[in-house]
Protein backbone atom coordinates (compact mmCIF):
# COMPACT_ATOMS: atom_id res chain seq x y z
CA UNK A 1 0.00 0.00 0.00
CA UNK A 2 1.41 3.39 -0.92
CA UNK A 3 2.54 5.52 1.86
CA UNK A 4 0.99 9.41 2.87
CA UNK A 5 3.44 9.55 5.31
CA UNK A 6 7.13 9.22 5.17
CA UNK A 7 9.59 10.03 8.27
CA UNK A 8 12.78 9.24 8.18
CA UNK A 9 15.39 9.55 11.01
CA UNK A 10 14.59 13.05 11.82
CA UNK A 11 15.81 14.84 14.91
CA UNK A 12 14.86 18.16 16.66
CA UNK A 13 17.29 20.14 19.35
CA UNK A 14 16.29 23.25 21.39
CA UNK A 15 18.68 25.28 22.78
CA UNK A 16 21.04 22.61 22.56
CA UNK A 17 18.57 20.25 24.67
CA UNK A 18 17.26 16.98 21.98
CA UNK A 19 13.66 16.66 21.88
CA UNK A 20 13.60 14.69 18.99
CA UNK A 21 16.43 11.52 18.32
CA UNK A 22 16.12 10.19 15.19
CA UNK A 23 12.76 9.03 14.55
CA UNK A 24 11.54 7.20 11.73
CA UNK A 25 8.34 5.63 10.14
CA UNK A 26 5.80 5.99 7.53
CA UNK A 27 1.82 5.86 7.67
CA UNK A 28 0.28 4.32 4.72
CA UNK A 29 -2.67 5.58 3.04
CA UNK A 30 -6.24 4.76 4.53
CA UNK A 31 -4.24 3.80 7.76
CA UNK A 32 -5.73 5.18 11.36
CA UNK A 33 -1.70 5.47 12.63
CA UNK A 34 -1.56 6.05 17.13
CA UNK A 35 1.34 8.24 18.12
CA UNK A 36 1.28 7.85 21.69
CA UNK A 37 4.00 8.66 24.97
CA UNK A 38 4.17 10.45 28.40
CA UNK A 39 4.16 14.14 28.40
CA UNK A 40 7.37 15.64 27.58
CA UNK A 41 8.20 12.42 24.98
CA UNK A 42 8.35 14.92 21.64
CA UNK A 43 4.93 14.02 20.31
CA UNK A 44 3.95 17.23 19.94
CA UNK A 45 6.83 18.33 18.29
CA UNK A 46 6.60 15.74 15.85
CA UNK A 47 3.42 17.16 15.30
CA UNK A 48 4.67 20.29 14.66
CA UNK A 49 7.26 19.36 11.66
CA UNK A 50 4.38 17.17 10.20
CA UNK A 51 2.52 20.51 9.86
CA UNK A 52 5.71 22.42 8.74
CA UNK A 53 5.42 24.60 11.66
CA UNK A 54 8.66 24.22 12.26
CA UNK A 55 12.00 22.34 10.31
CA UNK A 56 14.08 19.06 11.65
CA UNK A 57 17.37 19.87 12.20
CA UNK A 58 17.99 16.44 10.17
CA UNK A 59 16.45 13.74 8.57
CA UNK A 60 13.32 13.64 6.13
CA UNK A 61 9.64 14.10 6.01
CA UNK A 62 7.52 13.48 3.19
CA UNK A 63 3.71 14.06 2.95
CA UNK A 64 1.17 12.84 0.35
CA UNK A 65 2.57 14.08 -2.92
CA UNK A 66 4.91 17.40 -2.03
CA UNK A 67 2.46 19.45 -4.15
CA UNK A 68 2.66 23.18 -3.43
CA UNK A 69 -0.53 23.25 -2.07
CA UNK A 70 0.26 20.27 0.16
CA UNK A 71 -0.87 22.17 3.65
CA UNK A 72 -4.15 22.37 2.00
CA UNK A 73 -4.81 18.56 1.80
CA UNK A 74 -4.30 18.44 5.76
CA UNK A 75 -6.35 18.64 8.44
CA UNK A 76 -5.19 19.51 12.23
CA UNK A 77 -7.32 19.62 15.48
CA UNK A 78 -5.15 20.54 17.69
CA UNK A 79 -4.95 19.31 21.66
CA UNK A 80 -6.03 23.53 22.73
CA UNK A 81 -9.16 24.81 21.27
CA UNK A 82 -8.84 27.77 18.74
CA UNK A 83 -12.63 28.70 17.88
CA UNK A 84 -14.09 32.40 17.09
CA UNK A 85 -16.12 32.83 20.17
CA UNK A 86 -18.63 35.08 18.71
CA UNK A 87 -19.42 33.36 15.63
CA UNK A 88 -22.11 31.06 14.86
CA UNK A 89 -21.09 27.30 14.33
CA UNK A 90 -22.00 27.66 10.97
CA UNK A 91 -19.92 30.86 9.81
CA UNK A 92 -16.92 29.62 12.00
CA UNK A 93 -16.99 25.75 9.69
CA UNK A 94 -17.33 28.15 6.36
CA UNK A 95 -14.81 30.36 6.92
CA UNK A 96 -12.39 27.88 8.15
CA UNK A 97 -13.46 25.79 4.69
CA UNK A 98 -12.64 28.78 3.00
CA UNK A 99 -9.05 29.38 4.33
CA UNK A 100 -7.91 25.40 3.06
CA UNK A 101 -9.71 26.70 -0.54
CA UNK A 102 -11.98 23.72 0.15
CA UNK A 103 -14.94 25.48 1.30
CA UNK A 104 -18.34 23.01 0.84
CA UNK A 105 -21.70 24.04 2.35
CA UNK A 106 -23.01 20.42 1.51
CA UNK A 107 -19.84 18.42 3.65
CA UNK A 108 -20.33 20.92 6.76
CA UNK A 109 -24.08 20.37 6.98
CA UNK A 110 -23.35 16.29 6.38
CA UNK A 111 -20.51 16.69 9.24
CA UNK A 112 -22.75 18.28 11.59
CA UNK A 113 -25.82 16.10 10.88
CA UNK A 114 -23.52 13.12 11.76
CA UNK A 115 -22.05 14.58 14.64
CA UNK A 116 -26.36 15.21 16.06
CA UNK A 117 -25.10 18.99 15.78
CA UNK A 118 -27.06 20.14 12.89
CA UNK A 119 -29.98 22.04 14.92
CA UNK A 120 -27.44 23.93 16.56
CA UNK A 121 -25.81 25.30 13.49
CA UNK A 122 -26.72 28.91 14.37
CA UNK A 123 -25.64 28.80 18.22
CA UNK A 124 -22.56 30.96 18.91
CA UNK A 125 -19.30 28.90 19.80
CA UNK A 126 -19.62 30.57 23.24
CA UNK A 127 -22.94 28.76 23.93
CA UNK A 128 -21.50 25.27 23.29
CA UNK A 129 -20.86 23.21 25.92
CA UNK A 130 -16.44 21.80 26.30
CA UNK A 131 -17.88 18.42 24.79
CA UNK A 132 -20.18 20.15 21.83
CA UNK A 133 -17.00 22.21 21.01
CA UNK A 134 -14.64 19.47 21.07
CA UNK A 135 -17.10 17.95 18.08
CA UNK A 136 -16.98 21.50 15.75
CA UNK A 137 -13.34 21.85 16.55
CA UNK A 138 -13.11 18.15 15.06
CA UNK A 139 -15.75 18.94 12.39
CA UNK A 140 -13.61 21.85 11.57
CA UNK A 141 -10.42 19.90 11.08
CA UNK A 142 -11.88 17.44 8.22
CA UNK A 143 -14.49 20.30 6.36
CA UNK A 144 -12.03 20.62 3.76
CA UNK A 145 -12.06 17.06 2.96
CA UNK A 146 -8.26 16.18 3.92
CA UNK A 147 -6.38 13.66 2.23
CA UNK A 148 -4.31 13.26 5.71
CA UNK A 149 -5.63 14.01 9.01
CA UNK A 150 -4.18 14.73 12.50
CA UNK A 151 -5.95 14.12 15.62
CA UNK A 152 -4.29 15.83 18.75
CA UNK A 153 -6.62 14.00 22.11
CA UNK A 154 -9.58 13.84 19.70
CA UNK A 155 -11.80 12.43 22.55
CA UNK A 156 -10.98 15.33 25.32
CA UNK A 157 -13.97 16.86 27.01
CA UNK A 158 -16.03 14.15 25.51
CA UNK A 159 -18.72 11.78 27.08
CA UNK A 160 -19.17 8.04 26.16
CA UNK A 161 -22.17 9.02 23.74
CA UNK A 162 -19.83 11.48 21.84
CA UNK A 163 -16.95 9.71 22.30
CA UNK A 164 -18.26 6.55 20.48
CA UNK A 165 -19.78 8.98 17.85
CA UNK A 166 -16.20 10.61 16.94
CA UNK A 167 -14.45 6.91 17.02
CA UNK A 168 -17.09 6.30 14.49
CA UNK A 169 -16.41 8.57 12.45
CA UNK A 170 -12.75 8.60 12.49
CA UNK A 171 -12.98 4.88 11.39
CA UNK A 172 -15.30 5.72 8.17
CA UNK A 173 -12.89 8.33 7.35
CA UNK A 174 -10.45 5.48 7.38
CA UNK A 175 -12.46 3.58 5.28
CA UNK A 176 -12.69 5.98 3.08
CA UNK A 177 -9.46 6.14 2.20
CA UNK A 178 -8.04 8.89 4.74
CA UNK A 179 -4.81 8.55 6.42
CA UNK A 180 -5.29 9.49 10.12
CA UNK A 181 -2.55 10.20 12.77
CA UNK A 182 -4.34 10.03 16.30
CA UNK A 183 -1.86 11.77 19.38
CA UNK A 184 -4.01 10.54 22.36
CA UNK A 185 -2.95 9.19 26.14
CA UNK A 186 -6.29 7.14 25.95
CA UNK A 187 -4.73 3.49 25.16
CA UNK A 188 -7.93 1.64 25.44
CA UNK A 189 -8.80 3.81 22.29
CA UNK A 190 -6.06 3.35 20.09
CA UNK A 191 -5.91 -0.59 21.23
CA UNK A 192 -9.80 -0.17 19.67
CA UNK A 193 -9.03 1.81 16.93
CA UNK A 194 -5.43 1.94 15.45
CA UNK A 195 -3.83 -0.19 12.86
CA UNK A 196 0.16 0.48 14.26
CA UNK A 197 1.40 2.91 16.72
CA UNK A 198 4.83 4.53 17.17
CA UNK A 199 5.23 5.18 21.27
CA UNK A 200 8.25 7.57 22.06
CA UNK A 201 10.04 7.86 25.40
CA UNK A 202 12.12 11.11 26.45
CA UNK A 203 12.27 11.91 22.04
CA UNK A 204 13.41 8.48 20.98
CA UNK A 205 10.98 5.72 19.44
CA UNK A 206 10.40 2.67 21.97
CA UNK A 207 8.16 0.73 19.94
CA UNK A 208 6.48 0.63 16.42
CA UNK A 209 4.69 -1.57 15.06
CA UNK A 210 0.79 -3.53 14.62
CA UNK A 211 -0.87 -2.94 18.42
CA UNK A 212 -0.77 -7.16 17.91
CA UNK A 213 2.41 -7.47 17.27
CA UNK A 214 3.63 -5.27 19.81
CA UNK A 215 1.51 -6.91 22.66
CA UNK A 216 2.88 -10.67 21.51
CA UNK A 217 5.81 -9.44 22.32
CA UNK A 218 5.05 -8.75 26.17
CA UNK A 219 3.87 -12.46 26.28
CA UNK A 220 0.42 -13.91 27.18
CA UNK A 221 0.92 -13.35 30.91
CA UNK A 222 -2.26 -11.26 31.82
CA UNK A 223 -5.47 -12.39 32.98
CA UNK A 224 -8.72 -10.15 33.14
CA UNK A 225 -10.60 -10.67 35.94
CA UNK A 226 -14.89 -9.92 36.48
CA UNK A 227 -15.09 -10.88 40.31
CA UNK A 228 -17.27 -10.00 43.98
CA UNK A 229 -16.06 -9.55 46.81
CA UNK A 230 -12.05 -8.37 47.63
CA UNK A 231 -8.96 -9.72 46.41
CA UNK A 232 -6.22 -10.18 48.58
CA UNK A 233 -2.19 -11.00 47.83
CA UNK A 234 -2.33 -13.49 45.26
CA UNK A 235 0.75 -16.23 45.16
CA UNK A 236 1.72 -15.61 41.32
CA UNK A 237 0.72 -12.45 40.64
CA UNK A 238 2.92 -9.55 40.64
CA UNK A 239 1.01 -6.50 39.82
CA UNK A 240 -3.16 -5.64 40.00
CA UNK A 241 -4.52 -3.16 38.25
CA UNK A 242 -8.46 -2.65 39.16
CA UNK A 243 -11.19 -1.08 37.61
CA UNK A 244 -14.36 -1.53 40.16
CA UNK A 245 -15.16 -4.76 39.46
CA UNK A 246 -12.58 -5.80 36.99
CA UNK A 247 -9.09 -6.56 37.32
CA UNK A 248 -5.59 -6.69 34.88
CA UNK A 249 -3.51 -9.08 36.91
CA UNK A 250 -0.33 -9.11 35.90
CA UNK A 251 1.32 -12.96 36.37
CA UNK A 252 5.35 -13.28 37.48
CA UNK A 253 7.63 -15.19 35.64
CA UNK A 254 6.61 -18.87 35.34
CA UNK A 255 3.59 -18.70 37.10
CA UNK A 256 0.79 -21.58 36.65
CA UNK A 257 -2.55 -19.07 35.51
CA UNK A 258 -4.71 -22.32 36.57
CA UNK A 259 -3.13 -22.35 40.38
CA UNK A 260 -4.04 -18.50 40.37
CA UNK A 261 -7.05 -19.01 39.25
CA UNK A 262 -7.71 -21.70 42.09
CA UNK A 263 -6.33 -18.98 44.75
CA UNK A 264 -8.74 -16.68 43.42
CA UNK A 265 -11.81 -18.75 43.45
CA UNK A 266 -10.97 -18.88 46.92
CA UNK A 267 -11.63 -15.47 47.97
CA UNK A 268 -14.30 -13.91 45.25
CA UNK A 269 -16.82 -15.04 43.22
CA UNK A 270 -15.06 -15.16 39.97
CA UNK A 271 -17.58 -14.26 36.75
CA UNK A 272 -15.40 -14.12 33.84
CA UNK A 273 -11.78 -15.26 33.75
CA UNK A 274 -9.62 -14.69 30.87
CA UNK A 275 -5.83 -15.32 30.28
CA UNK A 276 -4.42 -12.94 27.54
CA UNK A 277 -1.83 -10.42 26.40
CA UNK A 278 -1.28 -7.21 28.70
CA UNK A 279 -3.55 -4.37 27.62
CA UNK A 280 -1.77 -1.55 25.84
CA UNK A 281 -2.22 0.95 28.67
CA UNK A 282 -0.21 -1.67 31.18
CA UNK A 283 2.25 -1.74 28.25
CA UNK A 284 2.81 1.80 28.32
CA UNK A 285 3.32 1.79 32.20
CA UNK A 286 5.55 -0.77 32.21
CA UNK A 287 8.08 0.92 29.10
CA UNK A 288 7.91 4.27 30.58
CA UNK A 289 8.61 2.94 34.22
CA UNK A 290 11.37 -0.02 33.09
CA UNK A 291 13.46 2.83 31.19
Amino acid sequence: MENTVEVSHVSKSFNGQSVVRDISFDIASGEVFGLIGPNGAGKTTIIRMLLDIMRPDSGEIRILDAADKIKDMIGYLPEDRGLYRRLTIMDTLMYLGALKNRQSKERTLELLDKMGMLSNRDMKISELSKGMQQKIQIIAAICHDPGFIILDEPFSGLDPVNMKLVKDLIIQLGKEGKTILISTHMMDQVERMCDRILMIHKGSGVLYGSVGEIKSRFGKNTIFLEFEGQLENIAGVRKINYSGNYAELILEEGADAQNVLKNIVSMVRVNKFEISMPSLNEIFIQVVEGS
